[in-house]
């Protein structure tokens, strides 16, 4: 009789432990089915949010510029959902990442020893971008994948600098011949700049854009990535180093818009 009973309660923790067991397993295999299902609940509820063309304009900073490297603009349309395509023109100021600026004995102004040529990279592009991820549309962050290439003008200006031969002092374009006079600053700003040789050229960048932007009116945002610059012959910024007709460089860009 003992035994009995012993096997029927036995046969109940069977049952009880065998229920649980089931129910554990139709947790785990719902939760990839809930964990979907918000993310599509979440998509339905953003895809309201779309836009047919945008026009935006940035300040960059490269590996190889100075603190505040070029500008740039851009115009985008929509083709698809998630892509969009454009044509963009960004003027940059490319340095020799082995410039130096040192402080003049005689004025405490400041030039680039050694220095012989600006360029100034005049880049016209096309881009396509893909859309990675998308934001709602007064809230989160959009990030877009870009592609981006087209041809290049280089102008390869002459570098001035102030110098004091006898008791004259006059601006000319540093040569390395100008060792034994006395440099007191640089030129004027874009003084040469209708002195510049023309170099053709090709650039290519790739590049990753995170929106913030709080209306859907407004695009506010940054942009990083790689970029590479081509030209059809050396381009001589510092005679005493190594130069090249090849500038690859990282970049960050700040940029802002309206698109509709």
């Amino acid at each position: 009789m003992i035994g009995s009973i012993y096997c029927f309660l036995n046969k109940i923790d069977e049952i009880v432990v065998y229920k649980l067991t089931m129910k554990k397993h139709a947790i785990v295999l719902l939760l990839p089915l809930l964990f979907f299902s918000t993310i599509h609940a979440h998509a339905q509820s953003d895809g309201g949010y779309s836009y047919s063309s945008e026009f935006i304009w940035g300040i960059t900073k490269a590996t190889n510029s100075g603190l505040i490297g070029g500008l740039n603009v851009k115009f985008t349309r929509a083709i698809g959902e998630r892509q969009f395509h454009g044509f963009g023109l960004e003027i940059v100021n490319v340095k020799d990442p082995q410039e130096q600026n040192v402080i003049s004995n005689s004025t405490g102004n400041s030039f680039i020893l050694g220095k012989q040529n600006y360029l100034y990279s005049i880049r016209m592009m096309y881009d396509r971008e893909f859309l990675l991820f998308k934001k709602a549309p007064q809230q989160g962050v959009q990030v877009n994948l870009i592609f981006a290439g087209g041809p290049t003008l280089g102008l390869e200006a002459p570098y001035y600098v102030e110098i004091l031969q006898g008791n004259i002092t006059r601006k000319v374009p540093y040569t390395p011949d100008l060792n034994d006079a006395i440099i007191l600053g640089t030129g004027n700003i874009f003084q040469g700049i209708g002195e510049s040789s023309v170099v053709p050229g090709l650039n290519a960048k790739t590049a990753v854009a995170f929106e913030f932007g709080a209306f859907k009116s407004n695009v506010v945002g940054l942009e990083v990535g790689f970029l590479a610059e081509l030209f059809t012959r050396d381009i001589v910024l510092v005679p005493t180093t190594d130069n090249t007709n090849f500038f690859p460089s990282a970049f960050i860009t700040l940029f802002y818009g309206s698109r509709k």
